[in-house]
């Protein structure tokens, strides 16, 4: 059975989704039919994205149990998740090594506790899922880390090694299947120097992922405005 079908009939959870990148996938994901879950901790701010077609939901994605409540309530639903977009991050930097302060660093490793929390409170949903896909934004950084930069650039790399291992995951979870099931989810990296400017390619590039089969995809770091 070819697995590629596009993203139409999609349900689609935008992690972090209150940001300008957020907008342009909420926008590109419901022109390709998908449905939307758009989260954020701000409701004023989520508020624009119901009007651009998104389901919205409030949650601190940095406290598991929220995050837990949240699976649990789209579950009852009826609701099973297709995708995710992680977009929960920010940047911090600046003094060379001595000035990467602990206040900097916790400030930036949220962007990973909620891609944990997330992953792994709807990983049952992309394992089951006829088509998953899930991507992460990461940056140029982390191949060449700067003293500036220090706690970003490492922030990232444990990222980029946490969606690698979803990676890995996906396809163990394929190999472990009932006579051996082609691998149907992928976990991509997308990595850019600056996001600004490239929300719309962004959006278009995360799209597009459900054009391709999961084995082409999956475990690729994808550079945006190379």
């Amino acid at each position: 059975m070819p697995e590629p079908a596009g993203v139409g009939g999609r349900c689609v959870l935008v992690a972090g989704a209150t940001s300008t990148s957020g907008d342009a996938a909420v926008r590109a994901l419901v022109a390709g039919g998908a449905t939307v879950i758009a989260v954020g901790r701000d409701e004023d701010r989520l508020a624009p994205l119901r009007a651009r077609g998104g389901r919205t939901a409030v949650c601190d994605l940095t406290d598991e149990a929220s995050v837990r409540a949240l699976a649990d309530e789209l579950h009852r639903e009826g609701l099973r998740v297709d995708g995710i977009l992680h977009l929960v991050g920010g940047w911090r930097g600046g003094g060379g090594i001595a000035g990467q302060s602990d206040a900097d660093y916790r400030a930036l490793e949220r962007g990973l506790t909620a891609l944990r929390h997330v992953s792994r409170a709807f990983w049952d949903d992309l394992v089951a899922a006829p088509a998953a896909r899930t991507a992460i934004v990461s940056s140029t950084a982390v191949a060449r880390p700067l003293a500036g930069g220090a706690n970003y650039a490492a922030v990232k790399a444990a990222e980029e090694a946490w969606a690698r291992a979803m990676a890995q995951g996906f396809a163990k979870a394929a190999d472990a299947g009932a006579s051996a099931a082609a691998l149907r989810a992928a976990s991509v990296i997308f990595r850019v120097r600056s996001l600004a400017g490239l929300e719309d390619d962004l959006a278009a590039a995360f799209v597009g992922l459900w054009d391709a089969e999961a084995s082409a995809v999956n475990d690729q770091v994808i550079a945006l405005g190379a």
